[in-house]
């Protein structure tokens, strides 16, 4: 049995509690909000969006972060991405050297363009941080559905660690060294996501969202080896496998916003409805940035842009992505002479 502290008690970290209390660890839930906290406490047969899910009476709801940090044998950072710098910072000198910590969520931090393992190394840079991602909505994984994720870290005994504390009959837990090729995976889907929302939300049919899919995850691919990740990650679990499931699940908040986008709601009016945070909008401005700071082509990333922050019409913005010069699928292949 080991003793592990998940900071963030949203649906993915309650999620991941329930799976990790069911393996036989020590679990405890660390939030800063006074209400989730006795909402957790007080409705754990009637979980606020994991419906079906219960969370054991042994796991331990805190909000003392010190107490959360200390004398654990796996952190588990499982805030909303556009909470990870505060969280960390506040966490940092309470966590001791060698400390292995693993994040979960995803997205990427705009001011910086870090991702959120580089984002949690810069405010805690004694600890070990390692990545975990792949097609794992909270809501299946809460009830023991079959599912199957990646967990990346710089060595393999940390990686090794990880997958032990986590795997069970039906979490199959993969490793690799692809740091950065699994966070970027895991937080450039969610642009690609919105744009297939918005595809199901004009009315679109199969045949538009899978040239979506397929053409988001090139781009995805050729920004993501530009920045050091390997082809293998983005065919793999976090790569495919995540822009897959985003993609085509209602239990997709970034689905779901693109598709209130597509019926004609503004982004803001879709975030609202949607009632949680949508990884994919924090992540989009980061996104194209880093394209032309690569120098890599993004044309779905470019007109998610337009469409969220400039006004542009979803309908005008698919048509301009139909509508570019010819060209060809892949440049790397060539007839032979």
């Amino acid at each position: 049995m080991s003793k592990i502290a998940l900071l963030g008690a949203g649906t993915w970290g309650c999620a991941l509690a329930i799976l990790l209390s069911g393996n036989g660890h020590e679990v405890t839930i660390w939030t800063k909000i006074e209400k989730e906290a006795q909402d957790l406490n007080e409705n754990r047969n009637n979980l606020k969006n994991l419906p079906g899910a219960v969370l054991p009476e042994n796991i331990k709801i805190t909000l003392d972060l010190q107490e959360a940090c200390t004398s654990q044998d796996l952190i588990v950072m499982a805030v909303a991405s556009p909470y990870i710098r505060q969280t960390a910072k506040s966490a940092s000198p309470f966590i001791r050297d060698g400390q292995i910590l693993v994040n979960v969520s995803k997205g990427i931090e705009n001011d910086t363009l870090y991702t959120l393992s580089q984002v949690i190394q810069e405010e805690i840079p004694q600890a070990d941080v390692a990545v975990m991602s792949g097609p794992s909505h909270a809501e299946e994984v809460s009830r023991g559905v079959p599912t199957t994720i990646v967990v990346g870290a710089e060595t393999i005994e940390t990686a090794r660690f990880i997958q032990d504390i986590f795997m069970n009959d039906v979490f199959r837990v993969y490793i690799s060294p692809d740091i950065i090729g699994i966070e970027l995976g895991g937080s450039l889907k969610n642009v690609i996501a919105l744009a297939a929302g918005i595809v199901d939300g004009l009315g679109y049919g199969d045949n538009t969202k899978a040239a979506l899919m397929t053409r988001g995850m090139a781009e995805i691919s050729r920004l993501g080896i530009k920045m050091g990740g390997k082809i293998e990650t983005f065919s793999g679990l976090s790569g495919f496998g995540d822009l897959f499931v985003t993609c085509t699940s209602k239990h997709s908040r970034n689905w779901n916003a693109g598709y209130l986008i597509g019926q004609g709601k503004t982004m803001e009016e879709a975030m609202k409805q949607v009632n949680q945070v949508v990884e994919g909008v924090n992540s989009a401005h980061a996104a194209l940035v880093l394209a032309q700071q690569h120098d890599v082509e993004m044309p779905i990333v470019e007109q998610i842009n337009l469409v969220l922050f400039e006004n542009k019409s979803a309908k005008e913005a698919l048509a301009d992505l139909l509508v570019r010069d010819k060209r060809r699928e892949y440049n790397t292949l060539h007839w032979e002479a």
